[in-house]
């Protein structure tokens, strides 16, 4: 698994996003200022995002359209790390398409899983009650929220029947929990934890009457049928994370008796169920089988009892974000092709598929239908987080609707560009994201250059925003680094064959692409090889205390963030071993013992001469912080010359949420490389202490 370097691939295209209109000014105003902003860089701008800019960048996460002029979205909006270490809000908005004024929807706290209530004209949405959370309506025209339902428990989740008289929810079972004559009590580890029953609400006149779901389990995605008699719904036996990945069952319910009637033979993992317009057939955005890592098919199936759903692109070199059947012969998507997004729509027969929004455009998170035919986005670019777009009937480019930063105006980013190169078994051309510094031009000097290595490995790099608390991008770009944003074999967008190829085979040929990347950079000039850093949460964790082990030699600086670092113990300690069976090794860890150890990190701690800082949540359930706690121990113990340092933040689990911690990590990842990239490998280690620097 040793490297050598990559062959030159083809010169690389810059692809760039569009600007945008201020969200408060008039349309024609906000005409005018993407005219300016499209043609003219900022006078005397600001070179790249310092970090407490980053921290305060906000940005859209979900939008829908009542009416042709009317939108409500909901905007992430974090708190300020030097006064409080809270998550970020999610604040609810109106916006008036005609004048182009954005409106604030109070709200009793986050506002989240915006939906249409049929036949109402009105947005439901959930939000804090007095028992969690709660479902609420509110007029897109104006007024206040009005409480709507409130369950004994919190509510996950809502859908509406086609009429609006009726919707499902998801909530826990009540439950008391166990009892002790002890003035204190133990945890008893993964018992107790409630299933999530499906509910059905019908309105009427005397307010909700509210009646249980029949089948067992612990239900996730619930769908109508177009007429209202029928409710397909996934259900896992247990609320464990591994079954909600790899255990849920298709079933469709009568929607009068609420009893099941039929039972669809899906398997693997599973996110979207769209009916078609007929109510005979389910769209599937779900797995191919159950070794497909990711639920990025459109698998179609009869609504019969044990019909088995088929691909019906199995060769699109893709994957499916989104559907959604919209009429008799069509199948809405919003796709990831390799760095880019697509919009498109393909017979239900995989026949005919035409993209309305070819790949280069804004990168699309999500879709919500106008009554008028148009299409509102979420959508995100290489410079500005994401926003609301508007894709007109029959346009084919979008235009921006909101501007939740005007600040950037003022910031220089660095140029963002899609690479392409050859890994050395030639099997693939592997692809990546590399942001430069601004200013930055071909035949400068080379750059130090930190290396973002993806988690899953089932994710990818899209050609959008890609700086954040964790993220280097153009906080380090500002800085004078390269940033290079690997997909390496394993990742998605790139079809079947490109993510299974990774399966079996840990940290093998997937990781070698990281380093065949970093060759390239070096060959073409971009990078220096003697301050190359890397870091990674989570499977780029793996990757990056591989890195700074096993091919410790090629890196100079290493931040492992909620990573893997023995593959026999992190087994155990999960809670996905059956998904991590499933879908990335392939074979069972006792029949494989010694394998299994030689692809951990720790094997290869001897050679490992890469200063290593470790981050980790305390409350991780996903990757134990043991995983950080042994590759400490044995860097200190076999290794003690090499710098290392392990940070736990507490209440913080698989990432962190709040702003505190999360400036505290960036702040410290960036002081890492700045102490071994810039000042070099005969540095002192950094103290410690955290500096917050001017905004």
């Amino acid at each position: 698994m040793r490297s050598a370097p990559a062959r030159p691939a083809p010169a690389p295209v810059a692809l760039r996003g569009l600007p945008g209109a201020a969200g408060a000014l008039t349309s024609s105003l906000a005409a005018l200022l993407l005219l300016v902003l499209a043609v003219a860089a900022p006078v005397g701008a600001q070179e790249g995002l310092s970090a407490l800019q980053m921290m305060e960048l906000r940005s859209v996460t979900q939008t829908v359209a009542p009416t042709s002029d009317r939108v409500v979205f909901t905007r992430r909006v974090p708190a300020d790390p030097l006064e409080e270490n809270v998550p970020a809000a999610a604040h609810l908005f109106r916006l008036d398409l005609s004048t182009g004024e954005e409106e604030r929807i109070e709200t009793p706290g986050p506002a989240t899983d915006l939906q249409l209530r049929p036949g109402h004209g009105t947005v439901t949405f959930r939000a804090p009650g007095e028992n969690g959370n709660a479902i609420w309506e509110v007029s897109p025209d104006g007024g206040e929220p009005a409480l709507l339902l409130e369950h004994e428990t919190s509510i996950l989740g809502h859908a509406w029947a086609p009429d609006g008289s009726a919707l499902s929810f998801r909530a826990p079972e009540a439950m008391s929990g166990p009892e002790s004559e002890l003035p204190w009590m133990p945890e008893l580890y993964e018992e107790g934890s409630p299933q999530l029953r499906g509910w059905v609400a019908r309105f009427g006149d005397d307010g909700p009457r509210v009646e249980a779901m029949a089948p067992e389990g612990t239900q996730y995605i619930q769908s109508w049928s177009p007429d209202g008699d029928r409710i397909a719904v996934t259900v896992a036996p247990s609320p464990s994370v591994d079954d909600s990945f790899m255990a849920q069952s298709v079933v469709v319910l009568d929607a009068g008796t609420l009893e099941v009637v039929a039972d669809v033979a899906n398997e693997g993992k599973i996110a979207q169920i769209e009916w078609s317009p007929g109510g005979d057939q389910l769209a599937l955005r779900a797995a191919d089988h159950i070794h497909d890592p990711i639920d990025g098919r459109i698998m179609v199936v009869p609504v019969e009892d044990g019909a088995e759903p088929r691909n019906i692109l199995p060769d699109f070199l893709g994957k499916f974000e989104q559907i959604r059947w919209a009429d008799g012969d069509r199948i809405h998507f919003v796709a990831s092709e390799s760095t880019e997004s697509s919009v498109g729509s393909v017979r239900p027969d995989g026949s005919d598929l035409t993209r309305t929004l070819e790949p280069g455009g804004p990168h699309i998170l999500s879709m919500s239908p106008r009554e008028d035919g148009a299409t509102v986005l979420v959508a995100g670019t290489p410079e500005h987080p994401p926003e609301v777009f508007v894709l007109e009937d029959g346009a084919t480019e979008v235009r921006r609707l909101t501007d939740s930063n005007p600040d950037l105006a003022g910031v220089a980013m660095g140029e963002q560009r899609t690479v392409t190169w050859r890994a050395r078994d030639g099997r693939f051309d592997v692809d990546g994201l590399l942001v430069l510094p601004p200013g930055h031009a071909a035949g400068d000097d080379p750059l130090p250059l930190i290396v973002m290595v993806h988690g899953g490995p089932e994710a990818h790099y899209s050609n959008g925003w890609l700086t954040g608390y964790n993220l280097p991008g153009q906080v380090a770009a500002g800085a004078g680094y390269a940033v290079f944003y690997p997909n390496y074999r394993g990742s998605t967008g790139r079809g079947l064959e490109f993510i299974l190829s990774s399966q079996g085979d840990l940290a093998g040929r997937e990781f070698d692409d990281i380093v065949d990347g970093v060759d390239h950079l070096i060959d073409t000039g971009v990078a220096d090889r003697d301050r190359v850093g890397v870091t990674g949460g989570s499977y780029g964790g793996y990757a990056t205390a591989w890195m700074s082990t096993y091919y410790s030699p090629r890196f100079a600086a290493g931040v492992m963030n909620v990573g893997i670092s023995n593959n026999l113990s992190k087994w155990g300690t999960s809670d996905i071993p059956e998904e991590l069976y499933l879908v990335h090794s392939r074979t069972r860890l006792w029949d494989a013992w010694v394998d299994n150890l030689k692809r951990s990190p720790v094997y290869h701690v001897d050679g490992a001469d890469t200063p290593l800082l470790i981050a980790h949540g305390a409350e991780d359930t996903r990757v134990h912080p043991g995983q950080s706690l042994e590759l400490y121990r044995h860097l200190k113990v076999r290794r003690p010359d090499v710098p290392v340092r392990l940070v736990l933040y507490p209440d913080e689990g698989h990432g962190y949420i709040r702003a505190s911690a999360q400036l505290d990590y960036h702040l410290r990842m960036m002081e890492w490389f700045d102490t071994w990239l810039l000042e070099g490998p005969d540095a002192e280690m950094p103290s410690g202490d955290v500096r917050v620097p001017p905004r």
